[in-house]
C-alpha cells in the first residue's frame, strides 16, 4: 500500500527557510503524511514540527546556531570544534524543551547518517532511547565536528555526504506521494568539488567518508532528476527557495535570517493554499506549489 511521506532537506542555516515552512504548516494544521525523512539541519527542524512546537526551530537557528558556542572558527584553528552540534542539541533541550509526548506519538521520522565504514546512509528511526545519538550524527559535519558519534554498532557522521536528499528512500519505503523541502532554489545544481585530495588527506582515518564525499555531488543531482521526473506512479511536489533567497550554509546575520524564515513561512502558507485549492498558483509564481 502506498503512502505520504515528508522529505526535508539540510543545508545548515540554509534550514532557516524550512523552519518557516514547517511553521506554516503547524498554524495551518497540515500533516499529510505516513511518515518524515531528515538529514542534518533538516532533521533538526523536524523535531519542532512533529512536536507541533512553532517557532521552536527558528528560535534554535537564530539564538543558539549564530552563537559562538556553537560555531567557532577561532576554536576550529586550536583543533577543536568548527560547530559543536552535541552542544548546540542538548543545549536546544534545555532552552527550548521539546514535547516529547506529542513527537513520538506522532508519524514515524527517521534521520539519515553515513556509515563511517562503508560510507553508506543509515537511516534510524528517531526514539526517545537514541535521539540525542542520533540527532548528533546525522549532523555531525566531517572534519568541522571532530567527535564519531557511536551507537548501535556503528560509527556516523553527517547524513548529507552520504544522502542529502532522500527522496529515493521515501520511495524505497512506499511512499508515492513526497513532498520535498529544499535548501537551494529548483535551478540549483550541485557542482564538483575540485578539493577531494584535501578532504582524502583530513579524512585519513575515514577513507570511506572520503569516498563518498567525493561522488556526492553525482547522488545530489541524481537525486534532483529523480525529483524533476518522478517514476509514473510517484507525485513530488517540491518546496523550494526563491531565487533570492539570501541565507548562506554560515549565515549568521540575524536580519537575513529572518527574511530567510518569512520567505519560508509564505512558501509553507503557499503550498498549503494550492493544496487546498483555495489558492492556485504556477510554477513561476510559487516555488513552492511546484509539483
Amino acid at each position: 500500500m502506498s503512502s505520504t511521506a515528508l522529505v526535508v532537506e539540510g543545508g545548515a542555516m540554509r534550514g532557516i527557510f524550512a523552519a518557516g515552512v514547517m511553521d506554516a504548516f503547524i498554524e495551518q494544521e497540515h500533516q499529510p503524511f505516513d511518515f518524515a525523512i531528515g538529514v542534518s539541519a533538516g532533521a533538526s527542524n523536524l523535531l519542532g514540527y512533529l512536536s507541533k512546537q512553532k517557532k521552536r526551530s527558528y528560535q534554535i537557528i537564530t539564538q543558539l546556531g549564530v552563537s559562538k558556542e556553537f560555531y567557532n572558527l577561532g576554536r576550529f584553528a586550536k583543533g577543536g570544534n568548527l560547530t559543536d552540534v552535541r552542544w548546540l542539541s542538548d543545549t536546544s533541550l534545555q532552552a527550548f524543551p521539546l514535547d516529547s509526548k506529542t513527537l513520538f506519538n506522532n508519524i514515524p521520522f527517521y534521520a539519515a547518517t553515513t556509515d563511517i565504514e562503508s560510507g553508506l546512509a543509515n537511516y534510524f528511526r528517531v526514539t526517545p532511547d537514541n535521539m540525542p545519538d542520533v540527532m548528533e550524527a546525522t549532523t555531525a559535519l566531517p572534519v568541522a565536528y571532530k567527535q564519531t558519534p557511536c551507537f548501535s554498532g556503528g560509527c556516523y557522521t553527517d547524513g548529507a555526504v552520504a544522502d542529502s536528499i532522500p527522496v529515493k528512500e521515501a520511495y524505497r519505503r512506499g511512499a508515492r506521494d513526497i513532498t520535498v523541502i529544499l535548501s537551494h532554489p529548483l535551478s540549483y545544481n550541485m557542482p564538483e568539488s575540485s578539493s577531494h585530495w584535501i578532504m582524502k588527506r583530513l579524512l585519513s582515518d575515514n577513507p570511506k567518508v572520503a569516498e563518498t564525499l567525493k561522488t556526492r555531488a553525482t547522488r545530489y543531482n541524481e537525486a534532483l532528476e529523480f525529483i524533476r521526473f518522478p517514476p509514473s506512479d510517484a507525485k513530488i511536489r517540491v518546496i523550494a527557495p526563491p531565487e533570492d533567497f539570501p541565507v548562506k550554509r554560515l549565515t549568521r546575520n540575524r536580519s537575513l535570517l529572518d527574511i530567510g524564515y518569512l520567505m519560508g513561512l509564505e512558501a509553507g502558507n503557499q503550498h498549503v493554499a494550492n493544496r487546498q485549492g483555495t489558492d492556485s498558483f504556477t510554477p513561476e509564481e510559487c516555488s513552492a506549489c511546484y509539483g
